[in-house]
């Protein structure tokens, strides 16, 4: 889109030409305001309350779209007087419970109702009756709602489930004397009100969502809340942490809203996570587990000396997770470097050599996009993640751009999903074989590369793989004919011509792609995606663990990287954990562990652990500060939400000669050579512009490399014999951390679907024996999964009471199971 210019109140603007006024005004610093309209969703037009005067006539500006030379006035007498007669309306009725409500001290009812001047009432209209519900996670109190509508469309526009919409409210209809007492707009917004209430779009008592809890966040008032804080703080009495998110690599802003536990104890709690709903969404881990602190009552000295003397004595290796901050992972680099260590961390080790595979053919150590170039684009492809429950929030951001673009996307997994399949019409989800992931990657390439810029050697490949056919069809053609009529009146005959519809034989040629048969896509699959491509300019591919923990993960990273050369795609990485990208960059990782492994949570011959689990505490990561590198390649800041009393890394590296204060002491010292900055933690923003733009820390630079053209024809595909499971975690677990949160605590299960239940025989919660062929062994409880399609089911990682490696000892997620009730031999 071009750039115009337009004029609000009389400041002149730079926009993208249709772009909504609103955002425009946002951009440059202009307030209007607003109640129902939630960035990068569909206006509503619910609330009125961003009415303007564009070139003299009257608009709403979440709606308006820009044009060249526009001008526009926010300000009048004639809207302000509109304005306050809204807000007089939505006053109506509404408890004056100010004092208990959960939003009061955040309430937009309140601040606009300050803001217009409202403190006189001159409207008014018989109450009605509306219950409370309870669903799950989230409390709806609907005497509270102003039905603005803002959750339904961040369920809509950028959740991907639609489980809200407006339903009849039962309320008294309005006297017809108020059309003529009240302003046009004030009166039609009154008109909708008192007809609707918020309800479950499915009609079930509850909601049967994914309980991601978007819709308490973009709640202006206190109608929709969650269910756990709840009448357990004011608002005005917490204290915001700004940090990230500790549990997947979206690392996305958060809140950390913490007070004293009560009058009698000081000691601080987390109350809740809150977001700046206005530009990033969050999911429900980041949402409800909040409390997975370490405590312990003061410093373990006999644990520390142990370690420190096995670390000088004994220890050849340190094993850890992602679960950490740059910093940390610097130390850990060091230790290294001044005492031989080997470094094992295997999900990190795993993206490391992927990375730089994908490197050698892309000629770049990063992938191109991030969350925003897929919001931005009209075509969509994710491959090789799970991507509702790997990274969620890159799933709203596929939902967001094909529903927001007039988009279209492909959706590659073997494991079929309705939530992903719901997003929209124009996705296409593809059930493909398991294994297949290396012929996906090549049939991109076929379907989007350029062929005249394409490595020669892989345009002949691909075309080994087509083959032209002739075959016959029929097909209805119009066809005219010439007849003699005779006239009836006056005898004559004459000539006319007539049109006639014939069904004729046509013989065409016919391109058959034996990679669509390979990866066990229908027969219909070039169709549709040709019918999906129409008018698409802009593209992004999303690609996920599936495929560094693949058995040709090194071809298929390769295969990546030309995909990122020679298509128009802008290709993202999705890391599996928090900081795996970060420790790739930092760290120079080993593949094997040594003789005596130090174990930082994870289990060693001695363990450190944020869990409590180890011989020595650490804190976790809602009691440091430090950085983690996002999907977004963005190095972004987290800081101290509780304090810890024991010791951490950092004491360590000191009693081991490293000598640093502070653990963020390490931030400027991250390796400029694997583009991070020379930057000191304390100077590292951590905020969204009006714009939306994401001013957190800061973006890493993109190394450049000589690359070149060599990659490996597809490899025979292992069969997978018998039941096939997965490894992952449910929508809201990601970890021994998460589970830890009360919110989220649970028991792990093998999760299936109602379709796996109903074709084994099988009861939900039925207990049953999984075995391999390695003699692996294991008792588990059977879980259904509402969200889940198909005859796959999916073994979990966040339950520390259930051991499910031995089943993937090569890595890959996808493993042959044998499944037996447990009363069978």
């Amino acid at each position: 889109m071009s750039d115009v210019l337009i004029t609000i109140d009389g400041k002149q603007c730079v926009a993208k030409e249709g772009e909504y006024v609103l955002n425009v005004a946002r951009r440059n610093g202009i307030f209007i305001p607003a109640l129902c309209y939630v960035t990068n969703c569909s206006p509503t037009l619910a609330c009125r309350l961003c009415l303007v005067e564009v070139d003299g006539k009257r608009a709403y500006s979440c709606n308006a779209r820009v044009k060249e030379g526009m001008g526009v006035i926010s300000k009048s007498e004639e809207i302000e007087k509109e304005r306050r007669a809204i807000m007089e309306i939505y006053d109506i009725n509404h408890p004056l419970e100010c004092g208990v409500c959960d939003q009061s001290g955040e309430c937009e009812l309140q601040n606009y109702t300050l803001e217009m001047g409202v403190d006189s009432q001159r409207h008014c209209v018989a109450d009605t009756q509306r219950p409370t519900k309870n669903w799950g996670a989230i409390h709806y109190d609907a005497s509270l709602c102003i039905v603005c509508e803002r959750c339904i469309t961040v369920c809509k526009d950028m959740i991907g489930e639609s489980a809200l919409k407006t339903v009849p409210r039962g309320g008294a209809e309005l006297d017809k004397a108020w059309k003529d007492k009240t302003e046009k707009d004030a009166y039609a917004m009154w008109n909708k009100l008192q007809k609707s209430i918020i309800g479950v779009a499915s009609g079930a008592e509850t909601l049967d969502c994914t309980q991601c809890g978007e819709c308490t966040a973009v709640c202006p008032v206190g109608a929709l809340v969650g269910s756990d804080f709840q009448y357990t703080s004011n608002a005005w009495e917490l204290k915001k942490i700004p940090a990230a998110n500790p549990h997947s690599s979206d690392c996305s802003l958060i809140y950390y809203d913490v007070k004293q536990k009560g009058i009698h104890n000081p000691d601080l709690k987390i109350y809740r996570v809150n977001s700046d709903q206005t530009y990033a969404p969050l999911h429900a881990a980041a949402r409800y587990g909040f409390d997975f602190e370490n405590v312990v009552e003061g410093k373990d000295e006999k644990a520390f000396a142990q370690a420190i003397e096995l670390l000088k004595t004994k220890v050849d290796t340190i094993a850890f997770d992602s679960y950490i901050t740059n910093e940390e992972a610097l130390i850990l680099q060091k230790f290294k470097e001044k005492y031989g260590y080997k470094l094992v961390n295997k999900d990190a080790y795993a993206y490391q050599n992927f990375m730089k595979a994908f490197a050698s053919t892309s000629g770049k150590n990063l992938y191109s996009g991030d969350i925003n170039s897929v919001r931005a684009s009209n075509f969509v492809v994710s491959f090789g993640t799970a991507i509702k429950t790997d990274s969620p929030n890159m799933g709203y951001a596929m939902n967001n751009a094909i529903g927001m673009n007039k988009g279209a996307g492909v959706y590659f997994h073997p494991i079929s999903d309705p939530i992903v399949s719901g997003y929209s019409k124009n996705l296409l989800s593809v059930t493909h074989k398991v294994g297949s992931e290396e012929a996906i990657a090549y049939l991109l390439l076929d379907l989007f590369g350029d062929k005249e810029t394409m490595p020669k050697s892989v345009v002949e490949y691909l075309a080994t793989f087509h083959t032209l056919s002739k075959k016959t069809i029929q097909e209805s053609i119009k066809e005219d004919i010439k007849e003699m009529v005779k006239d009836e009146e006056s005898g004559e005959e004459k000539e006319v011509v007539k049109s006639i519809t014939k069904v004729v034989d046509k013989e065409i040629e016919v391109d058959t792609n034996a990679l669509i048969e390979l990866i066990g896509a229908e027969a219909d699959f070039m169709d549709k995606i040709t019918k999906l491509l129409d008018k698409k300019d802009s593209f992004s591919l999303i690609a996920g663990e599936d495929l560094y923990t693949h058995p040709r993960s090194h071809n298929i990273a390769k295969l990546l990287g030309l995909i990122e050369r020679f298509t128009p795609f802008s290709v993202v990485i999705i890391p599996s954990k928090t900081n795996t990208l970060g420790v790739s960059l930092i760290c120079d990782l080993d593949e094997t562990s040594g003789n005596f492994t130090l174990g930082y949570n994870v289990k060693g011959d001695f363990t450190l652990s944020s869990l409590g689990k180890g011989e020595l505490s650490m804190p976790a990561l809602n009691q440091q500060e430090g950085t983690f590198t996002s999907f977004n390649k963005r190095v972004v800041p987290t800081n101290v939400a509780l304090p810890f009393k024991g010791y951490c890394l950092n004491d360590i590296a000191n009693a081991l000669n490293l000598d640093a204060e502070w653990t963020i002491d390490y931030t400027s010292m991250l390796p400029v050579t694997k583009g991070f900055k020379a930057v000191e933690f304390d100077s590292l923003p951590n905020r969204y512009e009006n714009d939306g733009s994401e001013n957190r820390g800061y973006a890493l630079d993109v190394l450049t490399f000589t690359c070149n053209d060599d990659v490996e024809v597809i490899a025979p595909m292992k069969r997978y014999e018998g039941d096939i499971v997965y490894r992952a975690n449910p929508v809201h677990q990601f970890s021994a951390f998460t589970n830890k949160a009360h919110q989220l605590n649970e028991a792990g299960a093998m999760y299936v679907s109602q379709a796996f239940l109903e074709a084994k025989g099988l009861s939900d919660a039925e207990v049953v024996t999984l075995e391999n062929q390695d003699g692996a062994k294991l008792v588990i409880a059977l879980k259904m999964d509402s969200h889940l399609d198909g005859m796959i089911g999916y073994l979990p990682t966040f339950d520390t009471k259930i051991d499910v490696s031995p089943f993937f000892k090569d890595g890959y997620r996808f493993a042959s199971i044998t499944l037996k009730g447990v009363n069978h031999d």
